[in-house]
């Protein structure tokens, strides 16, 4: 079954805000996610003109992500992270088995030789180690479980103002303003995170895919009555994704950039501030049912597309 990869990584990164390993054991369990939907509304027959309702909109987004992935590509692409004055560059490939990565660019310079050498040292213990591979294997499907989680939350979890149409780089989209839903029961640390917020929401008018997701904490998250921990309010994040299209002419909506701006405490004592500043992009097709092996090998040679080191220099 294809996986949910459009969003690893990206979503994990806000799935696992901060203090979402705190206790994870006594709050979260697994989830199976069950998104209904009217089948008759996943075709474009509404009248020129007329805006959807808002709730089966996002009922529609979230059902086309969760169920359209089997004709869906793999990429190969870049990611560039500023944390703190430091900026890296990684080179990653998507595989089945969850996605292989090289560092190659450190503040919009190539890595020394020695570091260039303890790259390749990472990638071959993990191909050399059955314990690293199966590993590698749970992160991510774990990874892919929790994705699904939170998204099949936006329908039910949050109360949302009529949609409006609004021009964006990706074309014309709806726009949705949303709050939390007084009456959804949270159960987990990623239920409670994420109902905490409210934000915007931008959604393809064309293909009915996600491309804008902004929230901000209105509230302080506590986590054992703010003894295990806390998540301050007005944190916030953004999500922004892109059509890529392979050769073929389908296409796949990628993750462009995100940030995650979010400060809390653990134990009482220690201050946790969670910074990402991430953005994706040169995506490539690669072929589908690359082996971690076939992808490290891969890797390791020159890409389609330039990585940006103009972009880092220059920050």
């Amino acid at each position: 079954m294809r996986k949910l990869i459009g969003f690893c990584s990206s979503w994990a990164v806000f799935a696992l805000l901060i203090l979402a390993g705190q206790g994870a054991g006594a709050e979260s369990g697994s989830a199976t996610v069950n998104v209904t939907v009217n089948a008759a509304v996943l075709t474009p027959s509404r009248a020129q003109g007329t805006l959807p309702d808002a709730a089966q909109l996002v009922r529609e987004v979230v059902y086309n992500e969760l169920h359209d992935h089997s004709t869906h590509g793999y990429w190969r692409y870049w990611v560039a992270r500023h944390a703190g004055n430091q900026t890296q560059v990684q080179e990653q490939i998507e595989t089945p088995e969850g996605p292989i990565n090289r560092l190659e660019l450190t503040d919009g310079h190539p890595l020394p030789t020695e570091a260039s050498r303890d790259e390749d040292r990472r990638l071959q213990h993990l191909l050399s180690s059955p314990g690293e591979q199966a590993q590698h294997r749970r992160e991510y499907a774990e990874d892919e479980r929790r994705i699904g989680r939170i998204l099949a939350l936006l329908p039910d979890a949050f109360s949302y103002e009529p949609a409006q149409v609004q021009t964006m780089p990706e074309g014309a989209c709806y726009h949705l303003r949303f709050h939390p839903n007084p009456d959804y029961p949270t159960h987990s640390i990623e239920s409670r995170i994420f109902h905490a917020m409210a934000g915007d929401l931008w959604v393809s008018v064309q293909s009915k895919h996600l491309v804008r997701l902004d929230g901000k904490l209105q509230e302080n998250v506590d986590f054992g009555f703010g003894i295990l921990g806390r998540l301050y309010k007005d944190g916030w994040f953004r999500l922004e994704r892109t059509s890529a299209t392979n050769g073929g002419g389908q296409t796949d909506w990628k993750t462009q950039r995100l940030e995650v701006h979010m400060l809390g405490r653990a134990m009482l004592f220690k201050t946790i501030a969670h910074e990402t500043s991430e953005a994706r992009g040169g995506f490539t097709p690669v072929p589908a049912g690359l082996s971690l092996e076939q992808a490290a090998e891969l890797i390791r040679q020159p890409a389609a597309v330039a990585l940006p080191v103009a972009l880092l220099v220059s920050r």
